[in-house]
């Protein structure tokens, strides 16, 4: 049996996290369970799976958590940075399942390295910001990092049973977004209802606007660049529609191969928490027939520049992919309030990156003193 610390278990990887393991109650255990601000529901998952301990995020919603369990089950409850670091770690746990959403996820990746947890990785920004960083620590604490990212996921599926010198190029999909066709001079009348009605996925609303700029997409770029040690000129970025294909790798000799499902995450978490094994979901497959076609096309960066800022960042380095990701961060937050227009968040991340003088090899420190610098910049611009 293995046993699991799910952070950010009220979230829509953590609900579909919890989905897989209903079905297999004999091959999981879950010891920690994190969550924010959803207690209700982070109460209900309490009663049903029965943690050693839950992390919420500060002391008034621990209070909140602690009046709703009536059950017999009466976990240690921790709140705050230092306890979802103690979920990561906790002492008994085997893997943890890091679906936590932004930034938020840094520390406690380290803390899960730290404890030498296998690590199933759903919180792109911990990479972003610091994946120089969170890589070699893996490394040198023998810690497998699990993509459970559906596009990273597909890739070190394609990955498994082939040599890394034969590997040449990864082709990163993308749904494109609800305004893949929309005329760039409309951008401007986009609400926040526009942005979060999402074509083929359901997500979170940060990652639903994140997927609506396409900067989903460039946050996955830098991902990939760190997991699978390539270049950002290895990586190319095609907007697929029908998301059917999750991505593809490209060898040497000309061959592609790629890994094709339903778009529904329950198969990369399933196989993150299994692999190499694979657990049968009942799912049924692409009706390929009814689907007809599948297509491929170049995002437009003119449209939709947070490709281009992430690729820049990438390149770049240093500091500059953690000041891009708060800058993001910042932007998203005030579109979700309905503080600034859909064209705003682009002008944002570009304005707080051209602002920012960029440190090379900085440490962790570093980095979290630009993000800190980033979000107080972006709110100025506001």
């Amino acid at each position: 049996m293995k046993h699991l610390a799910i952070l950010g278990s009220t979230g829509s990887i953590g609900t579909s996290a919890l989905d897989v393991i209903r079905l297999y109650p004999d091959k999981f255990r879950i010891l920690a369970l994190t969550a924010a601000n959803n207690i209700a529901l982070l109460a209900r998952q309490i009663e049903e799976f029965e943690p050693e301990m839950v992390a919420v995020l500060n002391e008034t919603k621990a209070l909140e958590l602690g009046k709703c369990l009536m059950g017999k089950c009466k976990p240690e409850i921790l709140y705050g940075e230092e306890g979802f670091a103690v979920a990561a770690a906790w002492k008994r746990s085997d893997m943890v399942l890091l679906a936590m959403v932004g930034s938020a996820g840094l520390r406690p990746a380290l803390a899960a390295i730290e404890a030498k947890k296998q690590i199933a990785l759903a919180n792109k920004e911990a990479l972003v910001m610091a994946g120089e960083i969170v890589m070699e620590k893996a490394r040198s604490n023998g810690v497998d990092i699990l993509p459970v990212d559906s596009e990273h996921s597909a890739i070190y599926q394609c990955l498994r049973g082939n040599r890394t010198k034969d590997f040449k190029k990864i082709f990163l999909t993308a749904s494109g977004g609800p305004f893949r066709n929309r005329p760039f001079e409309t951008f401007a009348d986009i609400t926040l209802e526009d942005a979060l009605n999402h074509p083929t996925w359901n997500m979170g609303h940060k990652i639903t606007i994140d997927s609506a700029t396409l900067m989903n997409k460039g946050l996955e770029v830098i991902e990939a660049v760190h997991l699978f040690g390539v270049s950002p000129e290895q990586i190319e970025v095609l907007a697929h529609p029908q998301s059917i294909v999750h991505s593809m790798v490209g060898f040497k000799d000309g061959t592609v191969m790629g890994q094709m499902g339903v778009p529904d995450m329950k198969g990369a978490i399933a196989y993150a928490l299994s692999q190499p094994g694979r657990l049968n979901l009942n799912t049924d497959f692409p009706d390929f027939s009814a689907i007809g076609s599948l297509t491929f096309e170049t995002p437009d960066v003119i449209k939709f520049p947070s490709l281009s800022f992430a690729f820049e960042a990438c390149k770049q380095g240093g500091t500059l992919p953690a000041v891009m990701n708060a800058a993001n961060e910042i932007a998203v937050q005030a579109f979700l309030g309905k503080q600034i227009g859909f064209l705003k968040i682009f002008k944002l991340i570009s304005t707080t990156m051209e602002l920012h003088t960029r440190i090379d090899n900085a440490d962790l420190s570093g980095i979290i003193e630009a993000d800190h610098w980033a979000r107080e910049t972006a709110k100025s611009l506001i």
